[in-house]
């Protein structure tokens, strides 16, 4: 059975990326995330990440105060930022791996070698009264080990189908983790990557509940604005799941 709507989450990571390139106070990440609000979004994302290259703490703080709809903090698993998002109590927080070396997120967070570490981090989240999902790629292990962790919800990295639109395998893979995961009983979203042009298939996957899309809307927005850039995916998004 389909969502009546598939909720879509803006990142805002990359207002603030253009930022700190001055390290000056415009753009203001903050505005821009009530002005995706304003456009319709369902929610807001954003990514602390260790070393600080965008999103900082400060911004957080102001996120939780202003955020209006529904704040998803991503994060890494350790103590750091489970400490901070603890003080901060974002409505959720999706854990995700992180490498300084790297420009984005490359892959799903590794769930499986390291269990416990990852189960004390949901644990003391949990305590905390916030909603924990787990970025994951999209494998049955995956999501069967989310299930053993005890979170209510997963997020599916649609990486290798943004890289692979027209392969067959990458919509499969998500296709078949996502009805696992909806059989397992865990709330199912997706994202990486995703534009205008691409997100249809992975809209159309009926046990994919929300969305989380950042950088393609950002960039869509130095040309047409926040609004419309807001709107243009969410169009998207109800044609594919409305077909």
């Amino acid at each position: 059975m389909r969502a009546k709507q598939q909720r879509l989450y803006i990142n805002i990571d990359h207002v603030a990326t253009l930022r700190q390139a001055r390290r000056a106070a415009e753009p203001d990440p903050v505005e821009a995330a009530i002005a995706c609000e304003a456009a319709g979004a369902d929610g807001i994302t954003a990514h602390l990440r260790e070393d600080r290259r965008h999103i900082q703490d400060a911004d957080v703080t102001r996120l939780k105060e202003k955020v209006r709809t529904y704040f998803n903090l991503e994060m890494a698993c350790v103590s750091e930022m489970v400490e901070l998002a603890r003080r901060i109590k974002p409505e959720q927080v999706t854990l995700v791996p992180e490498r300084r070396e790297e420009v984005t997120t490359e892959g799903g967070l590794d769930i499986i070698s390291d269990p416990a570490r990852i189960r004390k981090a949901i644990e003391a989240l949990g305590e905390a009264g916030i909603r924990v999902s787990l970025f994951i790629d999209p494998t049955v292990a995956a999501i069967e080990q989310s299930k053993k962790l005890g979170v209510p919800a997963i997020e599916l990295h649609t990486g290798a189908y943004s890289h692979h639109p027209d392969s067959a395998k990458t919509i499969d893979a998500l296709k078949d983790s996502a009805r696992r995961g909806a059989e397992l009983g865990l709330a199912v979203h997706a994202g990486h990557g995703l534009t205008v042009k691409n997100v249809g298939l992975v809209a159309a996957i009926p046990e994919i509940e929300e969305l989380n899309i950042g950088h393609s809307i950002i960039s869509r927005a130095v040309f047409v604005g926040l609004d419309r850039a807001v709107k243009e995916m969410r169009e998207a998004m109800r044609a594919a799941r409305s077909s």
